[in-house]
């Protein structure tokens, strides 16, 4: 690993060739080198101060002082979206604010809009105590008037009573009542106020059962809903006015108005005097809402200059503090007059990343120049592929089975065929193929307008998968011209079907009768094999050979690349000890079964493929009879199983003892050259190997572990080679699906003559082809796709141990906020 001019190999097969390198960076130059090497995004920085904590940091108070600045910036965001205002787009990003400043700046216009929302919330909290007392004393008002009109009526009938109804008794009631004395009468007293509606009724029992029923409550419905003076919250109400006796029975009222929030204001028994209330209070009411009104102007005068530079000083405030946080990670020489970094960065990006940190230099007006330095070390490096809009989502499919191990053969270059083509295989139908690529088209069509948006789970998930559903699409329209499938309808495209009836009275028939009358079929499967009891077993057991025949093969490609793996890293005894007997083998048994179903189909013979792969193994010698396909097939069968028995122990034997006697070769040579070489020699290769070279070997531990991968892989191949047929389950399964919905729904409701079931069945069939073909089976047959690519094509030869690249980039600062 050097530097020198690279350029990208922009190869997804390997990882880019990186190289662990060491800045050393002057203090005064320090922020502007860490801010160029984000803006430039190929370096990845590592933890020298791990063993730290974030307070013990060296730049934990830079940390916090941002940290309290992003707060602050939350408070502002929390604001406008109250006000029903959004950060304005239309503010360059530029970084020639001021992180001191800015930080002032935050803190007067924090303090200002608090002071703001506090008066606004007191005007606001009178407003509402005004506007409940107005309904209050209108309210009671009409209470009082009522009560006043009724006594006096009351007392004009009794009045009238006694003049016109003489008696004896009447003189004596009279002067009774004239002799009363007026101080003795008893002056009952009243607390006014409004409950919550939903309240009312506990309100009216807990006030009977406090006062024993020694109160009288008067209650008064309002229309529509008033602004709680407490809460700010809209709630329905009603008037009370509780009439009482003692001041006993007062403060037992006025606790249970506290208990049940209800809201009391005074009200006096004169007339003139509520008048002259309700007057002030209009006019205060006026006042307020003028007040309130020019508040809430300048409040939104304000909140608009902030939205105006919202994300210039959040994306300021978030690449500062990412500065600091990457300077935290980074260690002080002993002069501290230097800082040390170490990091990963690709081979490529070393000339780009030296030019940045010269400008550093320059624009910081430093003296010393920043120090580059490639280490050497054994430490694996981080994993980094170039993708783009295209190839990133089928690396994301790969990459969440595992990252793959620098310079280990990646399965996403070959996911972006197989992927799609294995999906199609199962979900095939030309017509489904088109409705799949229409809705992608969309995506892709309105990518720049959503990838601007914020999307739902669901929605934000179709979007970043846009490019391989539309392969998936693409490859589904494919096999369905193959399949001759059409929402399960086939269609004579290529010319007119190879077969035709002896005489006209089979038209109607099945196939009864049906002979070949011209030339084959020229592309996919003849239309006359669809929907008919004797040639569906024919198109079954074409996808069932066909499934055999695609696992098959990508099981070897994942054999092939484990070669590729072993000899790119220079492991030959993965090469002789396990691609070869994995690769006998296979083929010994499923590459032969592919075999004989290719020349099956290419000489049209009728022998039974299971009667020969099962007495292949119990009676290798016999006679193959009517099952032979060739010349030669019976020698050939009994190689074939003698190559397989010999590479199972070929895989189990020999790898064990040969590591073992690699390692007492490196141990024995170690020794000697310890003994040969100076003492600071010795010293230096101890410190460097000595950890490593002088364990000891477990050999019982490396052959239960090469057990263990030899039953895996025998078994697997069964296993994995059957489980290639869900491929040929799930495209039967779709085609039936497809056929129910076209013959039990489409043609049925056709059938009636009727517009309205016409109607009706198009839409159950539109309803049903969307949700279960279009979704469900799409999903299923993704999922399925996912098993085969993970379980049976990348267990062959990718391990998925490794760990990605993630440079330091202020690109990923908004996608990491959000």
């Amino acid at each position: 690993m050097g530097g020198g001019t690279h350029r990208p190999t922009m190869d997804l097969l390997r990882s880019e060739p990186m190289q662990l390198v060491q800045l050393i960076i002057p203090i005064e130059s320090a922020h502007r080198s860490i801010s160029y090497l984000g803006d430039l995004g190929f370096f990845q920085f590592k933890d020298l101060n791990s063993e730290k904590s974030p307070f013990q940091r060296t730049y934990a108070t830079q940390i916090k002082r941002c940290g309290e600045m992003a707060r602050k910036l939350r408070f502002f965001k929390e604001q406008m979206v109250k006000a029903g205002l959004s950060p304005s787009t239309r503010s360059a990003i530029s970084d020639d604010v001021d992180l001191d400043n800015l930080e002032v700046k935050l803190g007067e216009l924090e303090a200002e809009l608090m002071e703001m929302n506090a008066n606004h919330e007191k005007l606001q909290h009178s407003y509402n105590e005004l506007i409940e007392y107005k309904l209050v004393v209108q309210k009671a008002g009409e209470f009082f008037h009522s009560a006043q009109s009724m006594a006096a009526a009351k007392q004009r009938e009794v009045e009238a009573q006694q003049r016109g109804e003489g008696s004896i008794d009447s003189p004596l009631l009279l002067e009774q009542e004239m002799v009363t004395d007026p101080s003795k009468q008893v002056k009952l007293g009243f607390v006014s106020g409004l409950v919550p509606r939903e309240k009312s009724l506990a309100f009216e029992r807990i006030l009977f059962r406090a006062t024993r029923g020694n109160v009288f409550l008067k209650q008064s419905v309002l229309e529509g809903s008033v602004t709680d003076p407490a809460s700010g919250e809209k709630a329905e109400k009603n008037v009370f006015v509780v009439f009482y006796s003692g001041e006993r029975a007062r403060n037992k009222i006025v606790k249970i108005c506290e208990a049940f929030g209800a809201n009391r204001y005074p009200f006096t028994e004169d007339l003139s005097k509520q008048f002259q209330i309700i007057t002030e209070v209009s006019g205060r009411l006026e006042e307020l809402k003028t007040t309130i009104d020019v508040g809430l102007v300048h409040q939104t005068n304000l909140l608009q200059t902030i939205a105006y530079h919202f994300e210039q000083w959040s994306h300021l405030v978030k690449k500062e503090k990412s500065i600091y946080h990457t300077l935290s990670m980074l260690s002080i020489d002993v002069t501290k007059k230097c800082l040390v970094a170490e990091g990963w960065c690709p081979v490529f990006a070393t000339n780009k990343i030296q030019n940045v940190l010269q400008r550093a230099t320059v624009d910081s007006n430093s003296q010393i120049g920043t120090i580059f330095h490639i280490l050497q070390t054994k430490e694996s490096p981080p994993t980094y592929f170039h993708t783009n809009k295209f190839t990133s989502a089928f690396q994301e499919i790969v990459d969440a089975y595992g990252i793959a191990k620098y310079q280990e053969a990646n399965p996403g270059v070959f996911t972006i065929i197989t992927f799609p083509f294995l999906f199609a295989v199962m979900f095939g139908d030309w017509g489904h193929g088109i409705c799949l690529f229409l809705a992608t088209s969309y995506f892709i069509i309105k990518e720049k307008k959503f990838s601007s948006q914020k999307l739902g789970d669901i929605t934000e998930m179709i979007f970043g998968g846009r490019y391989v559903i539309m392969m998936m699409a693409l490859f589904s329209i494919y096999t369905g011209l193959i399949y001759n499938e059409f929402f399960s309808v086939p269609f004579e495209l290529f010319g007119p079907s190879a077969y035709g009836c002896r005489d006209p009275a089979c038209r109607d028939a099945s196939t009864a009768g049906l002979v070949k009358v011209r030339a084959t079929y020229p592309f996919g499967v003849d239309p006359k094999w669809h929907g008919t009891q004797s040639e569906l077993p024919f198109l079954n057991s074409l996808k069932m050979k066909m499934s055999i025949l695609l696992g098959v093969a990508q099981m070897n490609l994942g054999i092939i690349l484990s070669y590729f793996n072993a000899k790119f890293s220079g492991n030959e005894l993965n090469i002789r000890y396990q691609f070869l007997p994995q690769m006998i083998f296979l083929n010994s048994l499923f590459g032969y079964l592919s075999l004989l179903i290719v020349v099956k189909w290419c000489i049209g013979s009728q022998a039974d493929l299971y009667h020969v792969m099962i007495y292949m193994f119990l009676s290798p010698t016999d006679d193959l009879g009517e099952n032979q396909l060739f010349f030669g097939q019976k020698f050939l069968q009994i190689v074939l199983l003698l190559a397989a028995l010999v590479a199972v122990p070929w895989m189990l034997f020999p790898k064990p003892f040969l590591l073992k006697k690699q390692h007492e070769e490196r141990h024995r040579g170690q020794s000697y050259a310890l003994l040969e070489n100076s003492l600071d020699e010795s010293d230096e290769m101890e410190v460097r190997h000595g950890s490593s070279s002088h364990e000891e070997f477990e050999f019982s531990e490396a052959f239960v572990h090469q057990l263990i991968h030899t039953i895996e892989f025998v078994l697997g191949a069964v296993s994995n080679t059957a489980s290639y047929l869900r491929l040929w389950a799930l495209s039967l399964a779709h085609s039936e699906l497809s056929s129910v919905f076209y013959d039990k729904v489409l043609l049925l409701a056709w059938g009636f003559n009727n517009i309205f079931i016409l109607i009706i069945g198009i839409f159950v069939f539109i309803c049903a082809t969307v949700g279960v073909l279009l979704v469900m089976e799409t999903l299923s047959a993704f999922l399925h796709a996912l098993r085969l690519h993970w379980v049976e094509f990348q267990s062959k030869f990718y391990e998925g141990d490794g760990y990605k690249f993630q440079p330091f980039s202020f690109a990923s600062l908004d996608a990491e906020d959000e």
